[in-house]
């Protein structure tokens, strides 16, 4: 999940292609419909409540702080585990008071604290791994990338394993959002072009297929496909519905699979472009010719999360905003994906951002799977900035 930044980028010219995005604009407005779920938020933990030590760097005497800036969220079993960015910069640099490590936290549902790792770098994307008994945590999302596993069950230092990407990434950036998929780990290509030419490239990989070696730490990473692909335009309210088109992605940021409920890419694996304002997603079934379908959406966002259950269950988020943890309750529908809009997501928007109202705070959404429509909800009780991390927990979850 990223933080505003402007990238440079090029133009694509591809004769007999068309670009999507072409007919869509972004929509910046947060006004809510009558018809509008309405959702209650309370908080569960605060950085504050929670500290970690550290060494800054080019020290040697250790200092304590307070944890802040919590990003994503995953789930294992029963328990929560929230990434905290402690301020570390987005290629790992050290935050202002010289700090160098983010701080993945265990927690109950209810915001009871179980564990905590703290490991070197600005941790983006965080998933669950049940096979492994663990999760995985990747670092930098805009160069100098590596991954974790932090296994709770192991005591000490045994519980975490850092590893190494085996090759620079070829797409001259770092890492944002894990998921599994498919028996794989498939991770995004975020900030292409960090310390190369500038993105969109046909050569540039925008999302990884990782094998981890539990002998050498090594991760190996394998294109899955590039941000020049070509795709076929998944909106259904446009003219270019049905055809094919070249993707031109430049931030390739959150992803996550789609699960079986969904009335639209059921199955899918999805790959947000959050300041392209494109969802991609991903279906294996073609063999060497695998299915893209392009989302065009009238906002930013960040993650996507759908409700595994009907009229009940909880969503779990972060606020970076306000250094929380929350959690979501409300008339959830199945068939209705929520998302984080995130207005100064946008490959538009302005340097200094808030800049509302065409570029307010981040807020809670639906998605319409159909046209790519973002509409703001209501939403009542604690104060909530959503930063990026969702996830769902059913009823028989909690």
């Amino acid at each position: 999940m990223r933080t505003h930044s402007l990238r440079s980028l090029k133009v694509l010219v591809a004769s007999g292609v068309s670009v999507i995005g072409v007919g869509f604009t972004s929509s910046v407005a947060v006004a809510n419909s009558s018809s509008a779920p309405t959702f209650h938020v309370s908080q569960i933990l605060q950085g504050t409540a929670l500290q970690h030590s550290y060494t800054p760097a080019g020290s040697a005497t250790s200092k304590i702080e307070t944890l802040s800036k919590p990003d994503d969220i995953s789930q294992l079993g029963n328990d929560l585990f929230v990434g905290f960015q402690n301020g570390v910069g987005p290629q790992g640099e050290a935050s202002t008071d010289g700090n160098l490590e983010s701080t993945v936290v265990e927690l109950s549902t209810s915001g009871h604290v179980l564990g905590q790792w703290d490991v070197v770098g600005k941790t983006d994307g965080l998933t669950a791994d049940p096979a492994l008994g663990g999760v995985l945590a990747t670092v930098n999302e805009d160069a100098n990338s590596s991954l974790y596993l932090i296994r709770p069950g192991l005591a000490g230092s045994g519980a975490v394993t850092h590893y190494t990407y085996s090759a620079p990434l070829a797409h001259d950036g770092g890492t944002d959002a894990v998921s599994l998929f498919n028996d794989q780990i498939l991770i995004s290509a975020s900030a292409p072009g960090t310390t190369g030419s500038p993105s969109p490239s046909a050569s540039s990989p925008a999302v990884y297929s990782v094998r981890l070696d539990a002998g050498s730490k090594m991760a190996v990473a394998t294109p899955l496909y590039f941000d020049e692909d070509t795709a076929t335009v998944a909106n259904q309210n446009g003219a270019q519905w049905g055809k094919t088109t070249q993707l031109a992605l430049i931030d390739p940021d959150s992803n996550e699979v789609v699960p079986k409920s969904s009335p639209r890419f059921a199955g899918d694996f999805l790959l947000t472009s959050q300041g392209d304002l494109q969802q991609i997603y991903f279906n294996p079934e073609g063999g060497s010719h695998p299915r893209l379908l392009v989302l065009a959406l009238t906002q930013a966002v960040d993650d996507t999360a759908w409700p595994t259950t009907h009229r009940s269950g909880k969503l779990y988020s972060t606020d970076s905003t306000n250094n929380a943890v929350d959690v979501v309750t409300g008339d959830f529908d199945s068939h209705q994906p929520l998302v984080v809009a995130t207005p100064c997501g946008s490959n538009s928007a302005p340097a200094t951002c808030p800049a509302p109202p065409t570029y307010p705070n981040n807020y809670l959404a639906t998605l319409n799977l159909k046209t790519g429509q973002v509409s703001a909800v209501t939403v009542t009780g604690a104060p909530y900035v959503p930063e990026g991390g969702l996830t769902f927990a059913s009823s028989a979850d909690h």
